[in-house]
């Protein structure tokens, strides 16, 4: 069972004002393995009435409570004491993604030593504190303050639960906000297995709660007026929906949405730096990515070399059960899912995309939502497959003439979230990242790193995580006007 396997003490409870407590109503979320599609353990579904519950809390914890009104410093040591509780938890927290997305263990189990580094991250920059003292053109003194910016409701998507939510939380927290996590129904492991160590750490009560709920009532939880941010990551059309709801009663709002990103090889890259950027990428998490690489933009000249290069790479990709030592990928996370990739495919050969490799389930597997890593030649960009986020591992190469027609392609996106070049001259990358429209852009592979803002253009998002941007999106600033300073600022 669930609380067997990752080590849960109240898994069908929520955390709610630092309290374990059940749902005010009776149902459960079943969490279903992809790949075994058996259900391996049961969370609670919160209702609007635990949800109301979680604001209220979330609200006095913040109005009137000493988290907000706590120094950097301080702040700061109760971050590096989470960080410590979720080194403790590693195994927990690998095994929850393996488990419920199908993450091969052996990369969760990688991954999950790392992740308190988000806190021990924003711990050492909040030791600086939020004040600048600046000189009005009109004489005295100006000082420039960032304030938490009050309740955060974050909302994370189940391909990377708890990268996505650390994200969210790690920053918010050390600005003094109070925040309440909403996972996804898919995989709410990670949150519960976070307020435990949260929990641990001594974090006051109220300061955070988890609330494990199906997304029809979630819709509730970006409505209340008492919510003063929503941080958002998953779908563009949901994302869209939330920024226009909590926008119009006038709140504060953070999307990192879908992507369509292009990898650009130009005429002069090596081809197996073209493939080693790519491949992980496009069949990492099974290609659940937004930043995933999925249109490969290839020169007439280069067009046979890479493809038989990626078509070999995919043949050579290992798939099956995620705890296996062996297994190189695992499943998509929903049969839902699985349907919607395999509707893709079949578009793509409906439109006149050729399938080089790939297109089918593996034939040794016949239970589990698994897929083929698949490989399109000969599309172009104006097909479904180069248009729409399939968020599996498939890859469409799309030709092109000059560098001129690879920058055009690369830009006609609805999406500006990720991409790259690959060329061997960095004069030459450097040059066409400054051409493309996207958020984050990588010369001869992708890096995501928490220490770099991130997020995207266009419909790919509003505002950027990670970083010292990543913290700034947890604040408001207000400027104060002084005749004489403050004595710990003179």
């Amino acid at each position: 069972m669930t609380d067997t396997l990752v080590n849960l003490a109240s898994p069908e409870k929520l955390f709610i004002g630092g309290d374990w407590s059940s749902s005010s109503g009776t149902d459960g979320i079943d969490i279903i393995s992809p790949s075994t599609e058996e259900a391996v353990g049961r969370v609670a579904k919160a209702t609007t009435a635990d949800m109301d519950r979680a604001v209220a809390a979330a609200r006095d914890a913040f109005d009137n409570g000493s988290w907000p009104r706590l120094s950097g410093p301080e702040r700061a040591a109760v971050l590096r004491r989470i960080a410590e509780e979720m080194a403790k938890r590693s195994d927990d927290f690998a095994r929850a993604w393996s488990l419920q997305v199908g993450m091969p263990f052996a990369q969760s189990s990688a991954t999950a030593p790392y992740m308190g580094g988000y806190f021990t991250y924003y711990a050492d920059m909040i030791e600086k504190g939020f004040e600048e003292v600046r000189t009005p053109m009109m004489g005295g003194h100006a000082i420039v303050v960032r304030e938490p910016v009050g309740v955060v409701v974050a909302v994370v998507p189940w391909n990377a639960p708890l990268a996505t939510l650390a994200l969210k939380v790690a920053p918010a927290l050390a600005a003094g906000c109070t925040v309440i996590a909403k996972p996804s129904p898919e995989t709410p492991l990670e949150a519960l297995i976070l307020a435990e160590c949260i929990a641990a750490a001594g974090v006051p009560d109220g300061v955070f709660s988890v609330l494990t709920a199906d997304r029809d009532v979630s819709d509730y939880l970006i409505r209340k007026p008492e919510v003063d941010k929503v941080s958002f990551t998953g779908s563009t059309a949901a994302g869209l929906h939330i920024a226009s709801v909590v926008s119009a009663r006038g709140g504060r709002i953070t999307t990192e949405l879908g992507g369509k990103s292009a990898a650009i090889v130009l005429d002069d890259a090596d081809i197996a730096k073209v493939v080693e950027g790519i491949m992980p990428n496009l069949v990492g998490l099974c290609g659940q990515q937004c930043a995933a690489f999925s249109r490969i933009l290839v020169p007439h000249t280069l067009k046979g070399a890479v493809t038989d290069a990626l078509a070999a790479a995919m043949q050579y990709v290992r798939i099956g059960d995620p705890f296996a030592e062996t297994t190189d990928m695992g499943p998509l996370v929903t049969r839902d899912q699985h349907g919607r990739v395999f509707g893709y495919i079949e578009k793509g050969k409906a439109e006149g995309a050729k399938v080089v490799t790939g297109g089918s389930r593996p034939a040794h597997l016949d239970k589990g939502w698994y897929v083929e890593p698949t490989l399109f030649t000969d599309a172009t960009n104006s097909m479904t497959i180069a248009r729409e986020e399939i968020f599996g591992p498939v890859g469409t190469i799309i030709p092109y003439g000059s560098e001129e027609e690879a920058i055009a392609i690369a830009n006609d996106s609805n999406y500006g979230l990720s991409g790259g070049v690959f060329t061997q001259d960095v004069e030459r990358a450097y040059a066409v990242a400054r051409r493309i429209r996207t958020g984050n852009f990588g010369h001869n592979g992708r890096v995501i790193d928490y220490t770099i803002p991130y997020g995207g253009f266009k419909q790919s998002g509003v505002g950027r995580e990670g970083g010292i941007e990543g913290l700034h999106g947890f604040t408001e600033v207000k400027a104060i006007f002084m005749k004489e300073l403050p004595a710990h600022l003179r």
